[in-house]
This record gives structure tokens, C-alpha cells and sequence, in this order.
């Protein structure tokens, strides 16, 4: 192992992994996961609404405005659906009633979003707008609940109640507490809370999309996974409610007609740039499955079929990839080389921005297509991308391969 690999395996892995364990991060992690069916369901009516056929949209125009409902049903109460799954892994994580605590936290969220003016509710934050105070609230309520019953100040019945009971009354304390609190600070004294959480946010929210963050955060992720951190997951908690949010916002740009605002919306980084698995490893599969050595050969035919649907582990610890300098230079190489041509091509307009949500094992090409909202510009981007990425892995891969072969042969000249 090399001083550099040395270094990161002993000073920085153990920081990194304390920090992808944290209960905040791994219960938005939980959040945002639970979001993924509900945006998949919104976007097959939204590639309903907009096929790219001829005539397509006079032939479905009767009948847009109904195909509408879904896509608000789903993207349009995303923050709704944020708050109860992280107050709920969060809660599960702390050790107290879950579904009690999430419907806690998405009540409180509701309660500020009441309208003073006419008492309704401001839908615009029930969706992407609202996911950062949604993250907040379940945050807050779970913590106040954990530290009213540790300190024993709740409602407690006899043991021989039902538990259904026991815990509706044990939450009456939390709530009354958090609602109260919460009905002071959004109306009493005036506090636009979705307003000032959202300034806190907007230098990331702004950032991811522009080039260099994006590529800041592409180099990350793949520095995480060389050092044997699941680079993806250790970010999503960070970055996924940002991504989500752009997304929802390009389907509300698409369905009202209007131009996709955002580049990196959801969907950017899991089809364009993780081809075939983070670092474009379908690339080093394809150069090493003829390869002169037998085990980089195995490997490489054994993970092809996982990293058509995005999963590269097999090739990443059988190589390996992870701690090794050969393989981890092009592989970080490929994520910050995919990230600024993809990006580029999609703000010059060559190939359509992210609008639709793919599970991220849909197969590479496919997944482009889908992920663009049927464009065949970004998938003919996809085949080029695994093209690009075998030249940059080439002389790094023919390099390993020199080594291995020379050390099988000393070892067999020395036996």
C-alpha cells in the first residue's frame, strides 16, 4: 500500500466513516429513499403527457389536465412525504414510537404552512419548496419527544392499557409543547420559518448547480468510494433533497411549458455520470475482460452483467479499486470528466436536462433517454460516455495489468 493510500486508511477513513454513520444523515438518507417510488409514479404520467410523437399533444390534450393530478399528488407533497420517513427513521433509531412521532412532525409542518389570510394551506411548500424545513421539523420533534419522556415529562398510563392508547396519550405532552411553540413563532410573533430556512440553504441550493460545485461534489463521492466509503450514500443526505428539488422544479418548468431551470436535477449524477456504477467502472470491465491476466479477466466477465444495472462492487473490491492508486486516479478522473461534458452539453442544449425520475439500476443508454425525457441526443451521450471513459481508464488499466502479470512471473521464477 502506498503512503498516500496509508494516510487515507488511517487518518481520514475513520472520520468519514463516523460521519456517513451519523443517526441525522442516515435517517434524510432513509427520507429521501422513501420519496423514489412516489417520483416514479409522478414521472410515468408525466412521459404520458409528453411523449415525443407527432400529433401526441393534440391527441392528449383533452385529457392533460387530468393526467396533471398525479403529478401534483406525488411531486407536489414530496415535503410531506420528507418529514414523516425521516421523523419516523429517526424515531425507530431513538427508540420511540415512530408512526406517533412522524405523524407529529407532518402535523406540525402542516400547521405552518396555514395561510393566515384565508386559513388554507400554501401548497407550494408542501412540495419541493418546503423539503428543508420538512428535514428541520422532523428533527425538532423527534429530539423535543426524546427529551420530555427521558426526562419523564409525559403522560404515562398503567402497563395493562393497550399500547395504542399508552402512546397517544404519552405524545399529548410533545405536542402540546411543539404546536404551541411552533404557532408562537410562525404567528404570534410573524417568523416566515419556510423563508429563513431557505435563505440558510440557498449558497448550496445555488451551488450544485453550477459547474464547479457540481464537480466539487463528483470528486468527493469518488474520493469516498476509494477509500472504501460508499461515496453515494455518505452524500445523499446532503445533496439528495437539493437534487430532488430541482428536479420538481423542472417538472413544473415542463408542464407549464416553460424551460427547464436546472442542470443537475435528480437523475444527472445516478444516469450521466455513474455510468455503469460511480466512476464509470462498465468502462474498466469492457478494457479487462480479454485482459492477458486471469484474475482482472475473471472479475471483469463475472461484474459486466451487475454493472449493466449500476453496480460495480464486484469490480470495485475485486480488483480492487478502493486504496489503489492506479485505479483510483482514472476513476475519479471519469466522474470529473462525465460531470463537466454532461454539464456543458446540457447548458449549450444538446441534450435535454434531467425531468424524469429512473430507479438509478436502470441500464446505462436507456437510462439517459428516460432520465431526459425521451431524448435520443442523450442517449447516443450515454454509448460516447462509455467510449470516453475507456480511453481515460485504458493506459491506467494495460499499466495494472503489466504489474500483475510481472509479479505472477517473479513469483513463479522464485517457487
Amino acid at each position: 500500500m502506498s503512503k498516500a493510500a496509508n494516510f487515507l486508511e488511517k487518518h481520514i477513513v475513520p472520520t468519514l466513516t463516523v460521519l456517513s454513520e451519523n443517526r441525522y444523515l442516515s435517517a434524510i438518507r432513509s427520507g429521501m429513499v422513501v420519496t423514489v417510488p412516489f417520483t416514479i409514479i409522478g414521472s410515468v404520467f408525466i412521459i404520458i403527457s409528453f411523449l415525443p410523437i407527432g400529433g401526441w399533444e393534440n391527441i392528449i390534450a383533452p385529457y392533460k389536465q387530468l393526467l396533471q393530478i398525479p403529478v401534483t399528488a406525488t411531486f407536489g407533497m414530496l415535503s410531506v412525504i420528507v418529514c414523516f420517513s425521516i421523523a419516523f427513521d429517526l424515531a425507530q433509531q431513538e427508540k420511540i414510537e415512530p408512526v406517533m412521532s412522524a405523524i407529529l412532525a407532518t402535523m406540525i409542518f402542516m400547521l405552518i404552512q396555514v395561510k393566515v389570510e384565508d386559513l388554507t394551506l400554501n401548497m407550494d411548500n408542501l412540495g419541493s419548496a418546503g423539503i428543508f424545513t420538512a428535514i428541520i421539523i422532523a428533527f425538532i420533534t423527534v429530539e423535543v419527544q426524546k427529551f420530555l419522556i427521558n426526562k419523564n415529562l409525559v403522560i404515562t398510563l398503567p402497563k395493562n392499557v393497550p399500547p395504542i392508547v399508552a402512546d397517544s396519550f404519552l405524545s399529548l405532552t410533545p405536542l402540546f409543547f411543539l404546536m404551541t411553540t411552533f404557532w408562537i413563532i410562525r404567528y404570534v410573533l410573524g417568523v416566515d420559518i419556510n423563508g429563513l430556512v431557505q435563505m440558510a440553504f440557498q449558497p448550496v441550493v445555488f451551488a450544485l448547480n453550477t459547474l464547479p460545485g457540481i464537480l466539487v461534489y463528483a470528486f468527493m463521492v469518488t474520493l469516498l468510494w476509494s477509500v472504501g466509503i460508499n461515496g453515494d450514500n455518505a452524500m445523499d443526505a446532503i445533496v439528495a433533497p437539493i437534487f430532488l428539488q430541482y428536479l420538481t422544479m423542472n417538472v413544473t418548468a415542463m408542464t407549464q411549458g416553460e424551460p427547464l431551470p436546472y442542470i443537475t436535477a435528480y437523475g444527472f449524477f445516478t444516469s450521466f455520470v455513474n455510468v455503469g456504477g460511480t466512476g464509470a467502472t462498465i468502462a474498466l470491465a469492457l478494457i479487462m475482460i480479454n485482459s492477458k491476466e486471469p484474475g482482472f479477466r475473471k472479475i471483469s466477465r463475472l461484474s459486466l452483467p451487475t454493472q449493466i444495472f449500476q453496480i460495480n462492487e464486484p469490480i470495485f473490491y475485486g480488483f480492487p479499486i478502493v486504496l489503489n492508486p492506479i485505479f483510483m486516479v482514472p476513476y475519479i478522473l471519469n466522474a470529473l470528466m462525465l460531470t463537466t461534458t454532461t454539464y456543458l452539453l446540457m447548458d449549450w442544449g444538446f441534450i435535454s436536462k434531467p425531468v424524469i425520475n429512473v430507479p438509478w439500476t436502470t441500464p446505462p443508454i436507456i437510462g439517459h433517454y428516460l432520465v431526459s425525457g425521451a431524448d435520443w441526443r442523450a442517449a447516443v451521450w450515454g454509448a460516447i460516455s462509455i467510449l470516453l471513459a475507456m480511453a481515460v481508464y485504458y493506459p491506467f488499466a494495460k499499466v495494472a495489468e503489466k504489474q500483475r502479470l510481472k509479479a505472477e512471473q517473479e513469483g513463479t521464477a522464485h517457487e
